[in-house]
């Protein structure tokens, strides 16, 4: 388990913790037994793993490579904060082998990927962390395993989604001035 750390007091948890939704990707190695492992470790040091999506291939996203992805998404019960599950899977996915991350839209191939989605209804925007991820309604990899899991959540993705669509309608209509 992570340290208690001030962060913590900057997101209050009712009851049993906040729901995290994660997005995992891998498209070198063994990509199965990558992402289970990365699973377990995710519910011995970020929370309780409530709920797994089927695991699907997809092309790379981004970039060429002749490695396809195997994808899935998890839904965490965390009493971690936003920051402390970052880095928590952070450290993951350099246990499993990942080396590099990607920067400034810049992709390749790796063993391991891991990303924050969802945390609870929180929207957070710091240099190292978006809440809800910017890009998650753009790519099928993630939505296809996310809406798998969110049966009873549905709620919470349209509620992003209705979002994102009124800020791409706030940006066009100021374009448009």
């Amino acid at each position: 388990m992570m340290p208690e750390s001030k962060a913590n007091k900057d997101f209050p948890l009712q009851g049993d913790g906040a729901a995290l939704y994660l997005s995992l990707g891998s498209n070198l190695g063994d990509r199965e037994r990558l992402l289970r492992c990365a699973i377990a470790l995710i519910g011995e040091r970020i929370g309780t793993v409530q709920r797994v999506s089927s695991f699907i291939e997809t092309e790379p996203w981004g970039f060429r490579s002749e490695h396809p992805f195997l994808n899935a998404a998890c839904k965490v019960l965390t009493k971690l904060s936003p920051m402390q599950c970052l880095e928590a899977t952070q450290q993951i996915e350099r246990e499993l082998g990942r080396q590099t991350k990607s920067r400034d839209g810049i992709y390749h191939d790796r063993p391991i990927d891991i990303d924050l989605l969802l945390y609870g209804n929180l929207h957070l925007s710091t240099p190292e962390l978006t809440l809800p991820h910017p890009l998650m309604l753009e790519r099928d990899f993630v939505m296809i395993p996310l809406r798998e899991i969110l049966e009873e959540d549905e709620t919470l993705l349209s509620c992003h989604h209705d979002e994102a669509q009124t800020r791409e309608e706030e940006d066009e209509h100021q374009a448009n001035q």
